[in-house]
């Protein structure tokens, strides 16, 4: 069986594949091999700009134009061949190695071909293209996605933020709120963990067999290699870890995929409520021609956006979690556990972006019916009791929050008559009493 998008056993490659597919640029087997040989050649670049007097005067501009040419212009086919190595080699990395070789071969420079992975270890390749692959992804696709997901949810914080609504604690009627308000909390909440997320480093490591340049050092004592990494990864927009094992500590990536979590569980919590709301007549949602909301139930228009947003932020979190436990553990100076687990990186992310991408989907389909957020609030005037109890704590009058909690606390709804009647019974001032009346579940809504 062919692999297509109805073949494929993951849904990120299959139904989902046209929300998840930017995302292959970064994370898919020839995404991985085109930032291997990327971070080869430029190594083998920065050994001739140090440079070692073996390959000093003898690369030149052209042969650099040539080489970086070789990861710009990567194709499918340059992977198959890489991957046909591979299958002779039985290790990825040295294939790519073995690639560059003939590719320096080919452009005359078959003399400094040994210098390609130089002193090197598979993870230093792995642990700088991965981390850099990453940075890629979130610049180009998660976090131009998840800053258009904040902007919309600031345009209708912006929009509805007159608009009051009843609010509830504990599943019931609590004092009321502005709808822009509650959609602003979710925007605030956002915007926090966006800047905690922007501020994690892209860790990587470079640093020979077990991290100390053994090999390196051995060959050519007089160099300052840590400095030399250091400036090679931050020539690549990474920073360095000084001291490591055979890989990276990945700290820094568990505190990414921890800064993740808290992103989708917020917007966990945004699909509930907007499902809430959506089922409390809130809103209303645009309906498309052709659409069924029901195999059964003609009349159906279900909140679906929101609920395939809930279930995919759910898996990215589980998978999330397990990469941030898993990954800053590894016995003694390195076991292999990281390599397979670390293939996965691309998967809860693409689990956030269908997620992000169905919210978006869901905001924009939002019609806003105030009719029922009026009935709602006009059906629940006991949650003015706070105010007037408040005010005439104000005033000094003798118990004033059992006085309303007598006429509220029953199972009979409070209207508007009988809230009246009550302030027409107090022992206050006219213009108290004026003062009380004016108060409704309409405009006791607070200030933010």
């Amino acid at each position: 069986m062919e692999l297509t998008t109805l073949t494929a056993v993951s849904p990120v490659d299959g139904r989902y594949r046209r929300h998840s597919q930017k995302l292959a640029t970064y994370f898919s087997e020839f995404a991985l091999i085109q930032y291997r040989v990327l971070v080869e050649i430029e190594y083998f670049i920065a050994l001739a700009e140090i440079p070692l007097p073996q390959i000093k005067g003898k690369v030149n501009a052209q042969h650099k134009k040539d080489l970086r040419q070789v990861y710009a212009a990567f194709s499918e086919a340059d992977a198959l061949q890489i991957k046909q190595i591979e299958a002779t080699t039985n290790h990825d990395v040295k294939a790519v190695e073995y690639f560059i070789k003939e590719k320096l071969d080919s452009m005359g420079l078959g003399a400094l071909k040994e210098f390609a992975h130089f002193g090197l270890t598979s993870q230093d390749i792995n642990n700088t293209a991965i981390p850099l692959s990453l940075l890629d992804a979130q610049k180009q696709v998660m976090l131009p996605e998840l800053e258009a997901l904040l902007k919309k949810l600031h345009t209708l914080a912006k929009t509805w933020k007159n608009v009051p609504m009843l609010a509830h604690t504990h599943g019931q009627p609590a004092s009321p709120t502005k709808l822009g308000k509650e959609i602003g909390v979710f925007a605030e909440r956002l915007e926090a963990q966006l800047n905690q997320l922007r501020q994690v480093p892209y860790s990587a490591k470079f640093g020979g067999a077990t991290g100390n340049f053994n090999a390196h050092h051995i060959a050519y004592p007089k160099i300052n290699w840590p400095k030399f990494a250091n400036a090679f990864h931050y020539s690549l927009g990474l920073t360095r870890s000084q001291l490591t094992t055979q890989i990276e500590h990945y700290d820094n990536l568990a505190a990414t995929c921890d800064a993740w979590k808290r992103i989708n569980t917020i917007l966990i919590d945004l699909s509930r409520d907007f499902w809430q709301y959506i089922s409390m007549e809130y809103f209303k949602q645009q309906l498309k021609k052709g659409e069924v909301g029901s195999s059964a139930m003609p009349h159906k228009v279900n909140p679906i956006d929101f609920e395939n947003a809930e279930g995919n932020l759910g898996l990215a979190n589980a998978i999330f979690e397990h990469l941030a436990a898993k990954l800053p553990i590894s016995r003694l100076q390195r076991d292999l556990t990281d390599s397979t687990v670390l293939r996965n990186l691309g998967v809860p992310l693409a689990h956030s972006l269908i997620a992000i991408q169905s919210l978006m989907k869901g905001l924009n389909k939002l019609l806003l019916n105030e009719p029922a957020l009026h009935r709602h609030l006009e059906a629940n005037w006991a949650v003015v009791a706070e105010a007037i109890q408040t005010v005439l704590r104000r005033e000094g009058y003798p118990q004033p929050y059992e006085a309303l909690k007598l006429l509220t606390r029953t199972n009979k709804v409070i209207t508007q008559k009988e809230m009246h009647q009550f302030i027409n019974r107090l022992k206050v001032s006219a213009k108290v009493k004026a003062e009380l009346k004016r108060i409704t579940p309409h405009n006791y809504t607070g200030v933010y």
